[in-house]
């Protein structure tokens, strides 16, 4: 019986990467360090719908409604999304845009003290442009500022589970 060279090459790649400890990244694995949060975004931002999302997948912190009773309250500092031109051709007609997104927040408890200090996460994604497919061109820079919201709340979420909060009765050194 013989095996055809693809299907042997195929499970020999297989093994080589199970063997060396690839794992597809999946879903974030690290848990947030608080058992309850709020997030004081309004309730149609992206930003808040996709943090609620991934923390209700993490299931290890409960989302809050009102910030009285949470560990944490997270907060936008500042929220500022760019559009510019990259470059332009011989007639002066655009040719590329650059999508700038710049993002800050911090943790806080409800007493106002810094459990997490101000983060502040920049995505940039640059987009060509053509004048004969405006709507074509208008769909995939949608697609790219979703895809900029995902990642800004990857980021988000891995900083939150890699952070170890202040402790807000430590002493700072000077």
């Amino acid at each position: 019986m013989r095996v055809p060279f693809r299907l042997l090459l195929a499970v020999l790649f297989a093994a080589l990467v199970a063997g060396c400890g690839f794992q597809l990244r999946g879903t974030l694995s690290g848990n947030l360090p608080y058992k309850t949060m709020y997030i004081a975004l309004p309730e149609t931002a992206d930003v808040n719908i996709w943090l609620q999302r991934y923390i209700k997948a993490s299931g290890s912190t409960e989302i809050l409604d009102e910030p009285t009773g949470a560990e944490a309250i997270f907060q936008q500092l500042s929220d500022s999304r760019q559009k510019t031109i990259l470059s332009v051709n011989a007639q002066g007609r655009v040719r590329e845009y650059r999508l700038q997104l710049n993002y800050r927040f911090q943790v806080t408890n409800p007493k106002g003290q810094v459990l997490v200090p101000p983060n502040e996460v920049s995505l940039s994604r640059d987009i060509t442009f053509d004048d004969s497919n405006v709507l074509a061109k208008d769909l995939e820079e949608g697609l790219l500022w979703r895809d900029m919201n995902n990642d800004l709340v990857n980021q988000i979420m891995r900083r939150l589970s890699l952070t170890k909060p202040k402790n807000p009765n430590q002493q700072e050194d000077d």
